[in-house]
């Protein structure tokens, strides 16, 4: 008899997908309108143009970039419009919204981009615990990316998994 002890999740089948591999690593800038309006709440179109036209895009060369206003301003979309036009002149990747939510579109994007051949008709765990927050929208987004491809879709880890799929 044999006392060697087996690791059986380490020779199983079994493919990990650990979310967080998939989150951007990239640094986001950010862009706030707010700057650039009269008294921080009002666009003056004038001063806004003549303000942009002075402003070193250079800096946000070859970046992401996250565009948004964080006064409660109401500002006309032909200014957001008008930002991408210079933004666009850097070749940055730009967004709407604050670093954090541009952040999410990201590691969206990441997920979706996710070859799937390599799962097909493969037993897969998301993993459930990570170094940073995984929103539910990202566990639905990898579940529709997954589940045409799986034999079986599970969460959480190897030794204690959630089923969550299985193709019969």
């Amino acid at each position: 008899m044999s006392d060697e002890i087996v690791n059986r999740v380490s020779s199983s089948d079994l493919i990990t997908i650990d979310l967080v591999d998939y989150s951007p690593s990239i640094t986001i800038l950010e862009f706030d309108l707010k700057e650039f309006l009269f008294n921080g709440e009002i666009l003056k179109e004038k001063e806004f143009r003549s303000q942009l036209k002075k402003f070193d895009f250079s800096v946000f060369s070859n970046t992401v970039v996250a565009v948004c206003c964080s006064s409660d301003a109401i500002v006309p979309m032909w200014a957001f419009m008008l930002i991408s036009s210079y933004l666009n002149s850097v070749s940055s990747k730009f967004y709407f919204g604050k670093k954090d939510q541009v952040f999410q579109i990201l590691f969206l994007q990441n997920i979706e981009s996710i070859d799937t051949s390599e799962f097909e008709g493969k037993k897969v765990i998301i993993k459930g615990c990570g170094s940073i927050k995984v929103s539910e929208e990202h566990y639905i987004t990898i579940s529709k990316k997954l589940l045409p491809y799986v034999d079986s879709l599970m969460f959480g880890e190897a030794c204690s998994s959630v089923p969550v799929f299985k193709k019969i």
